[in-house]
């Protein structure tokens, strides 16, 4: 299992929390995606060999948030 930390920028709230961890939370391969409003970032527990971290950040950018 890898873990990742993802810096994004735009989320302001409970909603972005939610629709952030959501659409991780959805992706096979993933275990846990936890947000940090106050960090502006993600941590996410993944299997490698199932999901890549483009594939992660891909999603979130698709969900409307800027990965920095």
């Amino acid at each position: 299992m890898n873990q990742i930390t993802i810096s994004v920028e735009g989320m302001s709230c409970g909603h972005c929390k939610a629709a952030v961890e959501g659409v991780l939370g959805k992706l096979e391969g993933v275990s846990s995606a936890e947000v940090n409003l106050a960090a502006k970032n993600v941590t996410v527990q993944f299997d490698s060999s199932k999901v890549s971290e483009d594939k992660l950040k891909n999603e979130i950018e698709e969900a409307g948030y800027d990965v920095v």
